[in-house]
């Protein structure tokens, strides 16, 4: 065996050795890359000190006291059939913006109950006292305090929803003008909003799902304008600025409004037997 042959022999026991080295560095370098790769695309539970603040902090604390909840019944309540404890459910017909650029989003659950019901006695009239108490929004329940500033029947928002005219050929038919419930003037998707009382003077506009209007009081009414300085546009819906009180329900009055104690609690009376407020049915709730 020559000299090359003996270094070739003696060489390779190490050389052995050294690939069996380099493959096991390999391997662990590629674990530990893939572990890295699989904690970054793995969901985490958050510490309340590493979570963002959104997550953290209560979605109450955003929404400030004055702000419009125009929402929808999505129950129906009987004041002859209802019973305390009756859970009642409604929903946001139209986007609420808040101060801070976010918004709580249509078709969020507004929840409430039947606090107590005082049967039709020897003409009294029957009342039913609610509250909505709880918001569901963004996976999020939170609770809140409102009172009633206005409600209406289906038909007075249907009528609010119908266009004046009939539209001209070529004519889309959301760029038509429109009455609120309560009497301002909306000209189309996207137009201004007039007020009832100064039919040139323009008080918000409209969006795609309602209006944008600050709230106002009407000389009269208990309802109240703006509150703690939030004098920012709302979402009305169909109604206007200055709504207050019953529309399009006959029969009805709100007794108690719950701006005053007990407060968020609000309390309807009927003066006849048999009277209901319906599935589609709209209330203009305030939080307080």
């Amino acid at each position: 065996m020559d000299m090359n042959n003996r270094t070739f022999w003696r060489e390779l026991p190490r050389a052995r050795t050294g690939l069996i080295v380099l493959a096991l560095s390999s391997l662990l370098l590629a674990g530990s890359i893939h572990a890295q790769v699989h904690a970054m695309n793995s969901p985490v539970l958050l510490s309340s000190a590493s979570a963002p603040a959104d997550q953290t902090q209560p979605k109450a604390d955003r929404i400030p006291r004055g702000t419009i909840l125009p929402v929808v019944l999505r129950t129906s309540v009987s004041f002859e059939k209802c019973k305390a404890g009756q859970i009642l459910r409604s929903k946001l017909a139209q986007d609420v913006p808040l101060p801070n650029g976010s918004k709580i989003r249509k078709g969020s659950l507004v929840e409430g109950r039947i606090v107590s019901v005082t049967p039709n006695s020897k003409g009294a009239g029957s009342q039913v006292t609610m509250q909505f108490d709880k918001l569901h929004d963004a996976g999020q329940s939170v609770p809140v305090t409102t009172d009633l500033r206005a409600i209406a029947g289906f038909m007075a928002i249907q009528e609010a929803q119908t266009p004046e005219e009939a539209p001209n050929e070529g004519s889309p038919y959301n760029w038509l003008p429109t009455t609120q419930i309560g009497g301002d003037s909306v000209y189309g998707v996207g137009g201004k909003v007039m007020s009832a009382d100064d039919t040139s003077k323009v008080i918000g506009k409209s969006v795609g799902d309602g209006v944008l209007v600050p709230a106002s009081v009407k000389e009269g009414t208990k309802c109240r304008g703006e509150m703690d300085g939030n004098g920012s546009l709302q979402a009305m819906w169909v109604f206007s600025s200055d709504a207050c009180g019953t529309y399009g329900i006959e029969h009805l009055t709100i007794t108690h409004s719950g701006r005053t104690d007990p407060k968020g609690t609000i309390v309807l009376a009927s003066n006849v037997e048999k009277l209901s407020l319906r599935n589609g049915d709209a209330l203009l709730l305030r939080v307080n």
